[in-house]
């Protein structure tokens, strides 16, 4: 089916729109840029909410996610009561976004269901509102009611809502409350319906902030009672909003407890409103998707999209041109925001997503190669003026999707001969294929496993399927196991607000900060603290016991709690009265304004107790020159690269660096010692590094800041080098230098960095790379190291290039040599530069290597083969044995012997006597029907313990025996009898 795969491969101002629609007959359709724009105006305009832009689709700092995949994921930290007191986050009330969602991979993946029916999505966009301890029922319902009828227009008889019937196991009753409200707005009582936990109570995950939900339903055919089809997944009754009222926490245990503040969270899908509100049964046939249909129309190879499915969807025509629309949106939009197609999580997803694509283009759509990129303009058009990053990142998109299409159609073609190949094997030949070898082919090579089967199928074999869903099994499994990691001791909502309705202040945290050089000499502040709150890991408590995993606030704090990138600060406090007992801290976090030291308490530990804190000072000294490096080397890259250049990432810790850019290559090795140039300077100037606070907004109106995606504190700290930020800030330098708004510890001084030496650079995806730095004596090590190998590489260059080599067994030496030297310079740390520049001999060393031994090996092929031919003659049948360890020897010397005689059938074993192994090689002639090479190989070879394989020609294998003249005798005896026959 895939063979062509294989082949190649300005705002509108707030209007109510009821005078302007009926849904008598046709409306005039609203523009899906319109619905957005209303909803948005609506509670930004008369109901005094914030309009918060869209996050990126990667979530921020949640593992749990692969991609964001609601409105509310990134209000998570408001719901937890874990967002930073000075951060704009923690002032939210009342806040309205359209949020760019993905759903595909994790618990919520639509990606198989995508193009099968008229309305799943991998990318959608979710139109949200939200309280934070504002308002609650009644106000929601009634601005969702008047939006919907009184703005949209919607008839109120085509809607129904639902509302929480209660559960009875839970504790939960009827939420009568709910069901007053609509009653009072007007909805009739038989279009109000109560449903249980699972359509209408709503839960963040296992654990946390929940609560019961009112859906509103809307009927496309209308004039009739359609209550009876509501959440029965009719196609002509949907749900369009859902509003959930987050009064609930639910326990680790399972129980319920009510929070202290209540919240509002809705819910509602762009694409499905715009169907409702243009009049559309599909999502598809709405201006979010008709312009992109028409544009793979004129791409393609078939007729125009016609909104079939089933089994009228002849050829799938129809579902491609769904599938391409919906994928085309969600890769443009992964793309922009920082996500490409890789090997793992959500980089995984995506490659899935696009190689999917490919594969419904290049098939059944027949467009060239190249077409799905081409898209891209189209998305931009549709989608920019909301997401103006689109517009930005479009040409970089189009290259993205281009070179994986090209990567993927290469790897289609690989991995095709790796089957035949694979095929050809007489140990195959059983209607079985080795499950191995197609998991790897997926795994590996990202070759869909339909497509295995589908070419297998062609030739009468199939896979291995009980052993292939063992490997996927155990792939999963492996996944989860390093998903689940014991994650740090957090305070849930609960004990949060716990410490805020007993006023416990926020840590003081300051001390982190408060560190000077004196005579060179980093000195770190003393600091004695009062434990003020304990958490068990489910509530706050009193006391702890020895051996209690614990989280400790204290009102003040010298350790950095990990964020921003930093790994959190190592050390121990003492307790007073007991200073001989250490109680070492485990990790530091940080929760809505507290730090929190996770320990295993040593002994017991009460709130009140006095303790001393004692910092790791080295370790944290090593995270303050990685961290001011980490800037520089930032700095640096933009400098030899230019501004294009972004953050995809960094990581700082004790031993080492870890930076992730957007770039479109590997950078060559002019540009890595440009780099470390640039860096080493600022280094050896031993520049000052300067750092401020400063409200937020003015700290972003300096020229050349670097952020991130990050919600930020305001005031923000600001750390420049080189230059004061007051300077940066007033505009009173044109002087380009490092600033970067940051809460990390840095150096006061950039010469304590001593070095930095860029050990490994890599393209983690295609479009962003990853840097691994090292400083200080291990970059001297690496410096060192990188000499040494150079040294070797001279050496090995001198003696391939010397006088001509004695013989097989020093050429072979050499070659292995050459091959020990490479694997070497491959894994040691060395100035990246240098590994490159090394590799480059060496491959070229392993090819004069290569070259001098084979010449070598058809000479002593040559001496053998005619040492043989003078002893047996031109025989019909010639079995013998040879003297060499190489395997190759043996080869070119049945080929030799094949030449000369082109009508024998030529069989040579070479036994190694200090291992007792045997090298096996035939070759049989073209025209035989008789016997094959690899039949006779594979039969020698197990009558021997070995195994053997090859083409019917030519084989090889090996074996082993104590007695080579038997070998010999069983080898002829078995070719006379097929040959004789």
């Amino acid at each position: 089916m895939f063979r062509p795969l294989l082949r190649r491969l300005r705002p509108p101002q707030l209007l109510s729109a009821g005078s302007q629609r009926s849904f008598s007959g046709l409306p005039p359709p609203l523009p899906a840029a319109r619905v957005r724009s209303l909803f948005l105006d609506f509670f930004q305009q008369k109901h005094g909410h914030l309009l918060v832009p869209s996050s990126p689709v990667r979530p921020r700092g949640d593992p749990s996610l692969l991609f964001v995949n609601a409105g509310m994921n990134q209000f998570k930290p408001v719901f937890l009561g874990t967002a930073d007191p000075r951060s704009h986050m923690s002032a939210y009330r009342r806040v309205v976004n359209s949020q760019k969602c993905v759903r595909a991979g994790g618990k919520h993946n639509d990606l198989e269901d995508v193009g099968r029916d008229l309305h799943h999505h991998t990318f959608f966009e979710m139109l949200g509102n939200w309280s934070f301890g504002d308002y609650f029922k009644e106000e929601a319902c009634r601005m969702a009611w008047s939006l919907l009828t009184e703005h949209y227009g919607i008839p109120a008889d085509r809607l129904y809502v639902s509302y929480f019937a209660g559960d009875a196991a839970s504790g939960l009753s009827v939420d009568q409350e709910t069901r007053q409200i609509w009653l009072d707005i007007g909805v009739p009582p038989g279009r109000l319906l109560p449903f249980g936990l699972k359509e209408n109570f709503w839960e963040m995950g296992d654990s946390g902030p929940c609560g019961p939900c009112t859906e509103i339903h809307y009927d496309h055919v209308g004039g009739r009672d359609a209550a009876a089809l509501v959440n029965t997944d009719s196609p002509d009754v949907v749900e369009i909003w859902n509003l959930v009222f987050m009064q609930y926490n639910r326990e680790v245990d399972h129980s319920l407890r009510l929070l202290p503040s209540f919240s509002v969270d809705t819910g509602m899908g762009l694409e499905r409103l715009v169907s409702v509100l243009q009049g559309k049964r599909s999502n598809y046939d709405t201006d979010l998707f008709s312009p992109l249909l028409d544009t793979i129309h004129q791409r393609s190879g078939v007729g125009p999209y016609g909104g079939r499915t089933g089994a009228a969807d002849e050829g799938k025509v129809d579902m491609a041109y769904r599938v391409v629309a919906d994928h085309i949106r969600t890769l443009t939009v992964c793309i922009a925001d920082g996500v490409h197609p890789g090997m793992s999580g959500a980089e995984l997803v995506l490659r899935r997503i696009l190689r999917r694509a490919v594969r419904f283009c290049a098939e059944v759509l027949q467009a060239p190669q190249g077409a799905l990129a081409s898209l891209v303009p189209t998305v931009t058009h549709i989608l920019g003026d909301a997401y103006p990053e689109l517009h930005r990142e479009a040409d970089r998109i189009v290259d993205v999707i281009n070179e994986n299409e090209a990567h993927f159609l290469s790897s289609l073609q690989h991995g095709s001969r790796l089957i035949l190949r694979t095929l050809s094997r007489m140990d195959y030949k059983h209607g079985v294929f080795p499950a191995s070898v197609a998991w790897s082919l997926h795994r590996d090579l990202g070759f869909p496993l339909d497509l295995v089967d589908l070419m297998l199928e062609e030739r009468g074999v199939q896979v291995d399927r009980q052993e292939l869903d063992r490997l996927i099994s155990e792939n999963q499994k492996v996944v989860s196991e390093l998903q689940s990691d014991q994650s740090p001791v957090m305070p849930d909502v609960l004990s949060l607000a716990e410490l805020q309705r007993d006023g416990v202040p926020h840590t003081d945290d300051s001390l982190k900060y408060e560190y000077r050089l004196q005579q060179h000499r980093y000195v770190f502040p003393a600091c004695r603290a009062s434990v003020v709150a304990l958490y068990d890991g489910h509530s706050l408590v009193s006391e702890v016991s020895e051996g209690q995993r614990c989280g400790v606030i204290l009102d003040r704090t010298c350790f950095y709690a990990e964020q921003g990138g930093q790994s959190h600060d190592r050390g121990y406090f003492t307790r007073d009265g007991l200073q001989d007992v250490l109680f070492p801290v485990e990790a530091v976090v940080l929760a809505g304004g507290y730090v929190v030291h996770q320990v295993t308490a040593a002994e017991s530990l009460k709130t009140g107790d006095q303790v001393q804190l004692h910092l790791d000072q080295v370790h944290r000294l090593s995270c303050m020159v990685k961290h001011t490096a980490t800037h520089i080397l930032n700095f640096a890259l933009r400098t030899v690269l230019g501004p294009s250049v972004q953050q995809r990432g960094s990581h700082v810790s004790a031993d080492r660096l870890r930076f992730d850019f957007s770039v479109k290559g590997s950078l060559s090795v002019s540009q890595l010692q440009q780099v470390e140039s640039c860096v080493n300077s600022i280094i050896s100037a031993n520049q000052i590094v300067h750092s401020q606070e400063l409200p937020l907004q003015s700290a972003r109106s300096i020229a050349g800041l670097r952020t991130v995606d990050e919600v930020y504190p305001d005031p923000v700290r600001v750390v420049s080098v080189a230059v004061p930020v007051s300077e940066l800030l007033d505009n009173q330098t044109d002087r380009q230098t490092s600033v970067e708004l940051c809460c990390g510890t840095h150096l006061l001084q950039t010469g304590a960095i001593e070095d930095l030496v860029i050990v490994s650079e890599r393209q983690l995806v295609r479009g962003i790379s990853r840097i691994v730095a090292v400083t200080g004596r291990d970059a001297t090590r690496a410096r060192e190291a990188g000499q040494l190998l150079s040294q070797d590489v001279d050496s090995l260059a001198a003696r391939l290039s010397g006088s001509a080599p004695s013989g097989l067994d020093s050429t072979q030496r050499l070659a292995k040599e050459v091959g020990v030297v490479s694997d070497a310079v491959d894994s040691t740390a060395v100035p990246q530069w240098q590994r490159r520049e090394l590799q480059s001999r060496l491959k070229a060393l392993q090819r004069s290597s290569n070259t001098a031994t084979r010449k070598l090996e058809s000479r002593e092929a040559a001496v053998r083969a005619q040492a043989l031919l003078e002893k047996n003659g031109r025989k019909h049948l010639l079995v013998d044995s040879v003297e060499t360890d190489s395997e190759s020897v043996v080869m070119k010397t049945v080929n030799q012997l094949s030449s000369v005689c082109p009508h024998s059938y030529v069989m040579l074993l070479a036994h190694q006597r200090h291992s007792g192994k045997v090298l096996c090689a035939c070759q049989v002639p073209k025209e035989t029907a008789s016997l094959s090479a690899s039949d006779w190989a594979v039969a020698v070879c197990r009558h021997l313990g070995g195994s053997a394989g090859g083409s019917a020609l030519v084989a090889r294998g090996t074996g082993s025996s104590s007695d080579i003249t038997a070998a010999l005798r069983w080898a002829e005896e078995f070719a006379r009898q097929r040959t004789e026959r």
